[in-house]
């Protein structure tokens, strides 16, 4: 690699672990400008760094939403059902 080579990643979009974290913030600004950015061990993808907003849109709210909309969408949704109920017997306890 010579000298102009060293100032960028290999692949657009792609960093060596070790450029990865000599030249962190300028990998953040790429986040910002360019999208996400893969950062590579040994040259095998390992992490790849998004921006805060894009990490909460794909984790997504814990709000319980994403179940309600399948149940929603089942159709099963009107069906009853009753849980089989037995009766237990019950022991005298003296006290």
């Amino acid at each position: 690699m010579n000298n102009s080579d060293s100032n960028r990643p290999s692949r657009p979009g792609y960093w060596a672990l070790q450029d990865a974290k000599a030249r962190f913030s300028e990998l953040v600004r790429r986040v910002h400008s360019e999208g996400p950015q893969h950062v590579t061990v040994h040259g095998r993808d390992e992490v790849v760094v998004v921006t805060a907003e894009e990490f909460r849109r794909l984790k997504g709210e814990k709000t319980g939403a994403a179940l309600i909309d399948a149940i929603q969408a089942s159709p099963y949704r009107d069906m009853e059902l009753e849980a089989p109920r037995t009766s237990m017997p019950v022991r005298d306890v003296a006290l």
